[in-house]
């Protein structure tokens, strides 16, 4: 493990790094990643550091401090998927790697707990938001799953990058979270142009038995998406109006209007997605 005391300097071109909707001026510089610090920063440091000690290869590697504050994260080469999504995205065999790869990020990252930074708050709910659905939470999850956050290497998911969402989580709602991206679990208007004519419901299935989620898990799977989907508006909303910068630019580009769509679109699709990862 790297000692965690070395400054690093800040010497070197810098090539920005663009996909996040959230944290800005993310850059590369040489063979590591800097990252403005964040709220979220200390999580991000715990749960990655635990990662290395597991043996974990598919996350970054938390490198220290540079000498402008910054986080210093190790790069994962490999290919990400840009805005627009490339063609790529649309085959199965990519998608049902990503499932694999969130397999073993659980399996690794089972072993941490929950420490206290990644429990939440839930006194800070925003007024009206429905209650969570009553899962077992025994692990810190990704919950972030996008296109933009899965590196490829030889046409398979290799490494989950931007940890700053981990948090307490049913091993479910992280592959709830994996479907609405890579299913995708939305409707066709809101999806990336390379999924618009993906079946959501065949891709679901051979993600879910990728995964090996238990019979279990898989009955609860369609109602804990539509649980998350009626609490993100509330989510979203707050976040936009006590954070500000990307959240808040999110909710002014209609990011409301597509959770509510998605809301929509889940409560037509229940039967059918039910039946799809019901298993085989």
């Amino acid at each position: 493990m790297a000692d965690r005391e070395t400054m690093w300097t800040s010497e070197g071109p810098e090539e920005p790094l663009l996909g996040g909707d959230v944290t800005e001026g993310i850059v590369r510089v040489g063979d590591t990643v800097r990252r403005p610090r964040t709220s979220s920063s200390e999580a991000v440091r715990t749960v990655l550091d635990h990662l290395e000690r597991a043996g974990f290869e598919g996350a970054p590697r938390f490198l220290g401090v540079d000498d402008r504050g910054r986080d210093v994260l190790s790069f994962v080469e490999g290919e990400v998927a840009g805005r627009p999504a490339p063609a790529w995205v649309a085959d199965t065999s990519h998608a049902v790697s990503v499932a694999r790869l969130l397999r073993d990020y659980h399996v690794a990252v089972s072993s941490l707990g929950v420490p206290l930074l990644f429990a939440g708050d839930r006194s800070v709910e925003p007024d009206g938001i429905p209650p969570a659905i009553q899962l077992s939470q025994e692990l810190v999850g990704h919950r972030d799953v996008t296109l933009e956050n899965v590196v490829f290497r030889d046409e398979r998911a290799v490494a989950l990058i931007d940890f700053d969402l981990a948090r307490r989580s049913a091993p479910i709602e992280d592959v709830c979270n994996m479907l609405q991206w890579w299913a995708p679990w939305m409707p066709p208007e809101d999806r990336p142009h390379a999924l618009a004519d993906v079946d959501p419901f065949e891709r679901a299935a051979a993600m879910v038995d990728a995964y090996g989620l238990d019979s279990a898990s898989r009955s609860m799977l369609v109602p804990a998406a539509r649980n998350g989907a009626a609490r993100s508006w509330h989510l979203m909303r707050m976040r936009a109006d006590r954070d500000g910068g990307g959240w808040r630019r999110m909710w002014d580009e209609g990011v409301g209007d597509v959770i509510r769509r998605r809301q929509e679109w889940l409560r037509f699709n229940e039967d059918e997605l039910q039946a799809a990862v019901a298993g085989r």
